[in-house]
């Protein structure tokens, strides 16, 4: 018998082998964006774990874009080596290889969470952080984000686009725009964040306009056979902020424009959020923009066992399921998730074939 988790997905020329999906997870473990042997084995032993798609942390178009100093990054070429390792192992493994470009804009520049998490000065080896208006996350920081002006909106997409290109180079095979969580696009998406009155702010066309120019931008250099994601925040969790209909809405446009699944997540835009946080939280918004943007969408939050999980994609909630802290916890949880819904047609790893778990 097979579980609707575990049944076959195709988006464009990949056929994913089940609906598990591992979260892009920072690892603040780079150095100068270099990728090295901790997230091999990371990346890596959650494909021999079983997952279908394995999505890379959030990965830097630029210095300037990363959340610390200790993130990975693919803005120069001799970034992609290490990775071309990655990929190749977890295709290796019956599974798919996929990459999160980001920039974090005003959330740049802290420390690593076990540093503190907190804003790191120039002298600390920090930088001067950028955003679509000069708006503090936190009232204390000692200064404002510098508003991007044209030429600096421009840097950005352009950034967009070579990663894109470095990351096709690198052998990955899924891509994902990062829009979420209060990081730049997200930034120029949410009117809490967005106090610009140029063709970047004010409308909804307006705030979404980057995010579309970064999408033309990637599509000239990633294959249109290839799958293209976007992970958006559905709500910002804040009265007079972005919300589940601007992401319905912002779905129908970027499935017109060629986007394939639609990765729900929710808030980070500003410090005051009040989230209700509780298991499937955030199911609900993958519902609804399924439901009517008529797109693919993948839930993520608190989503922690095999049935929960299998309801989501059995009941149509979502197309693909994504985990983040379940799979930090456990890194087999293709494997696992498969023996406790009696899922018979999972394959092992020949190497741990003889651990095999039975009933």
């Amino acid at each position: 018998m097979t579980s609707p988790l575990f049944s076959l997905l195709q988006i464009k020329s990949i056929i994913l082998k089940n609906r598990i999906v591992i979260s892009p997870m920072c690892q603040y473990s780079a150095e100068d964006g270099f990728a090295n042997d901790w997230h091999l084995v990371h990346l890596g032993s959650r494909a021999v774990g079983g997952a279908g798609l394995i999505i890379q942390e959030a990965t830097a178009v630029s210095p300037e874009g990363r959340i610390s100093p200790e993130d990975l990054g693919i803005w120069n070429d001799e970034q992609i080596e290490k990775y071309k390792q990655i990929t190749a192992f977890i295709l290796s493994q019956n599974a798919f290889p996929g990459i999160q470009l980001a920039h974090a804009g005003r959330k740049a520049s802290t420390s690593s969470p076990w540093q503190g998490n907190r804003k790191l000065t120039i002298d600390e080896g920090g930088w001067r952080t950028v955003a679509p208006s000069a708006e503090r996350y936190h009232e204390d920081e000692a200064q404002p984000p510098l508003e991007l002006d044209k030429a600096g909106i421009n840097k950005v997409i352009a950034d967009f686009k070579a990663a894109a290109r470095r990351a096709h180079e690198a052998g990955y095979k899924v891509l994902e725009i990062h829009a979420a969580h209060g990081y730049l696009i997200h930034q120029f998406l949410s009117p809490l964040c967005n106090k610009r009155s140029d063709d970047y702010g004010g409308s909804f066309e307006n705030r979404i306009r980057l995010l579309l120019e970064v999408i033309d931008a990637v599509k000239t250099e990633w294959p249109a056979d290839l799958p293209l994601f976007v992970r958006i925040s559905g709500t910002d969790w804040a009265e007079g902020g972005w919300n589940e209909d601007d992401s319905v809405e912002l779905a129908k446009i970027l499935k017109t424009k060629g986007i394939d699944v639609i990765d729900c997540s929710s808030g980070g835009a500003v410090s005051y959020q009040q989230i209700p946080v509780a298991p499937n939280y955030q199911v609900p918004i993958a519902e609804r923009v399924k439901r009517e943007a008529h797109i693919c969408t993948g839930a993520v939050g608190l989503i922690t066992e095999a049935k929960q999980a299998e309801d989501i994609v059995n009941e149509g909630k979502a197309d693909l399921v994504f985990f983040a802290r379940e799979a930090l916890r456990e890194p087999y949880i293709g494997l696992t998730f498969a023996h406790n819904l009696h899922d018979g047609h999972t394959i092992w790893p020949k190497q741990y074939e003889r651990a095999k778990l039975e009933d």
